[in-house]
């Protein structure tokens, strides 16, 4: 395995030196004597971990420096309806403008570029609608391909998206946590997540550890997260958390889009703090804040000013004096600069040139100052081994204790080991582990939440009891069967209604979703596998107590194996409607517009289900709706279920005037009509006579088409169709990048 060291002489830069307490290189060491032992196996004698100092042996990697030139992003500016637009225009040189009244793209970006390097934090300020977290967007690949013009280098090398999303992470601005996850457990899932398989479950522990004492928040460690309605963290240890999440696998290049946003001052310097320790330990670190205080300046290396997409400075804190003194304006000595920087801004952007002289004297400034250096301050040939490609210094760095999501340094063998080649695969775990951590994650959160599956299976089993009494003992009679064809309706649809609680479950974890998987912390169709999984058993336990209250109070037929089926079908409902319902969820972005379209599509699927009018009634353009009902399938299984006994009557004799005007006459003049009937008939019909069966029934229905167990069938494939659909949601919809 290469061993790449930097060189130890007095002219290294001070950001060379990693300063690092015994904490944060816990598990650095482990992987370095790992590494130490390969070494001495394969032969090779080249020294092992030369000390930068006396007092430090761990040793840096090789420098990475991060470059952008001439980013340009412009998006198109839909146009309004208004009623100015239809009077006639002025004439005008621009046929855009001519056209439309006004462009039709707008610029965001306009030709930004710099540079920074390991070790560093570089912070890019503005005001509200400058472009910072569009220019975080563009370095961290969250911009569509083609959209966004120039380039982006990391020691030369164009970065691929593939190798992005391993050696980066992204921190977005609002906190996405599971609230009723401790800190530990949220770092402990982010490490099952992020860190390859191959690291064992104590070293992944040992990262959490130094993770928690790095990040600050060892008093917090047991806490849960918290919520409006579960007191838990405070707002800066909850904003450390979400750092700590997305640096658990050591990435080289860290981006935080307003990571001190909504925090007081010293939460505020807490949090860069953080970020500066985690600079130091071989990252690059480049975040957009709003308005930094003198303590959280001084723990900045270089800036970006933005002005409505232009870059207005860039440079190190410490030339802003020079830098707006040159510019005639000269920053008082007691001003905070960047205060009086954000405020010179504003000031030009509302003047009538606005800011362009600012950015054409940083233009000018930037020529100059590079004649005097006669070079750029960062290039990759600073490396003393400017040779390397990029691949292999990211591999030297995995060699020196860089945990880079499932990446790993192999070497191509030999006694000298001096080429490594770089092993990423696109997710740091298996399918199965991926699955197996979602659940666990899931059950968890769910378990410390039991009012919510209280409710649950509060609603079911009320309604259970409700329907029992209503519908109690129900006799074989022909106003029976009426009633036991409401009770079978009603109840398959409550089935459906009951999941319409799963609607809210992906809303409130979308970002949580899309924050993970935008850099391949677990596949999205793990996710739709876990989400399956871990809901599946509540379904269980939602069956069996709605068919326990129901089956016998009502009087149901068909014995142990009728009530087997009889439960079968009520899960297989449950799955689907759940199944149903998540679809929508990821579907439909609000949670008030969901449950109007839930409740308005289940009451379609209940009218089309074959109860209010049967299947040869319904109009043949409407027909497709009730071949799609999900409602029809186990409402046509539990009339099977109950009905399919050809032995059993269920109208005899007089009965047959029950439900009709001729069912209000005395009994013995039912008993004259029947028998005149039976004369007209040419045949004996009796007070004893069975006149319909259960098959007569399902034939009255229109249940002829499917057996019941092809009914059972058909209601679980239906779930497992909505669940592939919810699928091609997550994979189409959420791409979480701007176009």
């Amino acid at each position: 395995m290469a061993r790449i060291v930097a060189a130890d002489d007095d002219d290294t830069p001070p950001f060379y030196s990693m300063e690092l307490n015994t904490h944060d290189s816990t598990l650095g060491q482990l992987l370095k004597n790992v590494s130490d032992v390969r070494k001495m196996a394969i032969g090779d004698e080249t020294p092992v971990h030369e000390s930068l100092n006396q007092d430090d042996d761990y040793m840096r990697t090789v420098p990475f420096v991060l470059s952008f030139d001439n980013l340009t992003y412009n998006v198109s500016v839909r146009r309004k309806l208004e009623f100015r637009n239809l009077l006639p225009r002025p004439r005008t040189e621009d046929p855009e403008i001519a056209q439309t009244g006004r462009p039709k793209t707008k610029t965001l970006l306009n030709n930004i570029s710099g540079e920074t390097r390991d070790g560093e934090i570089m912070a890019v300020l503005g005001a509200s609608g400058s472009g910072k977290s569009t220019l975080i967007d563009a370095l961290a690949n969250r911009i569509a391909k083609g959209s966004l013009k120039g380039t982006v280098k990391l020691n030369g090398e164009t970065l691929q998206s593939r190798m992005l999303k391993v050696i980066s992470a992204y921190v977005m601005q609002d906190d996405l946590l599971f609230p009723m996850l401790t800190v530990e457990e949220t770092l402990m899932f982010a490490a099952d997540f992020r860190l390859p398989r191959s690291l064992p479950k104590s070293k992944k522990k040992l990262r959490v550890q130094a993770l928690i004492d790095q990040l600050g928040i060892r008093n917090a460690a047991k806490t849960i997260i918290g919520d409006e309605g579960h007191r838990g963290i405070s707002g800066g240890e909850r904003r450390r958390v979400s750092i700590g999440i997305d640096i658990i696998h050591d990435p080289i290049l860290l981006f935080l889009d307003e990571p001190t946003s909504g925090l007081d001052s010293t939460s505020a310097f807490m949090v860069v703090k953080v970020l500066k320790r985690i600079a130091q330990s071989g990252s690059i670190v480049i975040m957009s804040i709003h308005q930094p205080s003198h303590r959280v300046l001084g723990l900045l290396d270089r800036l970006i000013f933005l002005s409505r997409g232009h870059t207005v400075y860039s440079g190190s804190p410490a030339s802003l004096p020079r830098f707006f003194a040159e510019f005639g304006n000269p920053i008082p000595e007691n001003e905070n600069r960047t205060e009086f920087a954000l405020d010179l801004i504003r000031e030009l952007e509302g003047s009538a040139g606005g800011t362009r002289g600012l950015v054409e004297f940083n233009k000018k400034w930037q020529e100059i100052k590079k004649q005097n250096n006669r070079q750029p301050p960062l290039t990759p040939p600073s490396s003393p081994y400017p040779n390397l490609t990029l691949k292999e210094a990211i591999s030297a760095s995995i060699s020196r204790g860089k945990l880079v999501s499932g990446g790993e340094s192999v070497s191509n063998g030999g006694n000298t080991a001096t080429a490594t080649t770089l092993a990423v695969p696109s997710f740091a775990n298996p399918m199965w582990i991926e699955i197996k951590t979602l659940s666990k994650r899931s059950m968890l959160n769910s378990r410390r939440q039991p009012e919510l599956f209280g409710i649950r299976v509060a609603s079911v089993v009320i309604t259970g009891l409700i329907l029992a009494t209503v519908f109690w003992r129900l006799d074989n009679s022909p106003k029976g069967v009426q009633e036991r064809l409401g009770f079978f309706a009603f109840a398959m649809s409550t089935m459906f209604y009951t999941c319409a609680d799963a609607l809210p479950v992906f809303l409130q974890e979308r970002y949580i979703f899309m924050r993970e998987t935008a850099y391949n912390a677990y596949r999205r169709s793990s996710y739709v596998l876990s989400h399956a999984i871990a809901s599946f058993p509540s379904l269980i336990f939602l069956s069996v107590a709605f068919a326990v209250t129901t089956y016998w109070a009502v009087g149901l037929d068909g014995g142990p194996m009728g009530f087997l089926f009889y439960c079968l079908i009520i899960l297989a409902s449950f799955w689907s409607g759940s199944s149903f319902v998540t679809f929508l969820s990821g579907v439909i972005p609000s949670v008030m517009l969901g449950y109007t379209i839930v409740v308005a599509l289940l009451a379609y699927f209940l009218l089309f289900s074959g109860f209010f009018i049967n299947r040869n009634r319904i109009p043949d353009y409407w027909i497709w709706f009730h071949y799609m009902s999900l409602v029809k399938y186990p409402y046509e299984a539990v009339l099977q279920n109950e009905f399919s006994d050809a032995t059993k009557c269920f109208v005899r004799g007089v009965q047959i005037f029950d439900n009709t005007p001729l069912g209000e006459l005395p009994e013995v003049m039912k008993l004259r009509l029947l028998d005149t009937v039976s004369k007209s008939l040419g045949t004996t019909i009796s007070s004893s006579t069975c006149l319909t069966t259960g098959a007569d029934i399902l034939k009255q229905q229109g249940v002829v088409q499917l057996t019941k167990w092809n009914c059972l069938l058909i209601t679980v494939a239906f779930g497992f169709f909505f669940r592939v659909l919810f699928y091609l949601c997550l994979l189409l919809g959420s791409k979480n990048k701007r176009r």
